[in-house]
């Protein structure tokens, strides 16, 4: 075992999801800054029928996604379903075959599954703002996603979601 740790590198990422309707039109943003150089990466999207948790859920594993390399990361969600999902529940699912403690399948598993990959790549530490509270980038990311739900509202459905 060498005697000194190969230290990652560090990003802030906050994160949000909004739907208009629960199911009904969503979008999800994040921003992910480097504090060292305060520089900042920030990205949106949307599907025309969703629901607020996936748009929560898909905020999160976009940012991860837009990283590179195995990165320590610093997670700010208003989301107790994303935060809780991380740090409690995860584990738990996947010990009991993805199974909720009800014995009942994971609402959004292949959501959940995406970020457990991605939770194996990067060091992440869940941070919960509340929303709608005066967080700057809490605030922004809502703004964000809001609007990215306009701009995906109208998007055609993947013939899958049709029927659904």
């Amino acid at each position: 075992m060498s005697t000194h740790q190969h230290v990652l590198p560090h990003v802030e990422l906050f994160t949000d999801g909004a739907c208009s309707g629960n199911p009904g039109p969503g979008g999800w943003a994040f921003i992910l800054r480097h504090p060292p150089t305060n520089k900042e990466l920030e990205r949106t999207g949307g599907h025309p029928r969703t629901t607020n948790n996936r748009m929560e859920l898909m905020s999160v594993i976009e940012g991860l996604q837009s990283l590179d390399k195995p990165t320590r990361v610093d997670l700010y969600s208003d989301s107790q379903y994303v935060i809780n999902g991380l740090k409690e529940w995860m584990d738990q699912w996947k010990r009991r075959g993805w199974r909720t403690a009800n014995k009942k399948p994971v609402l959004n598993l292949e959501l959940w599954q995406r970020l457990d990959d991605l939770r194996q790549t990067h060091q992440i530490a869940c941070h919960w703002v509340r929303g709608h509270n005066n967080h700057p980038e809490n605030e922004r990311c809502d703004r964000l996603a809001v609007k990215a739900i306009d701009e995906h509202r109208h998007d055609p459905l993947p013939a899958a979601d049709k029927d659904s």
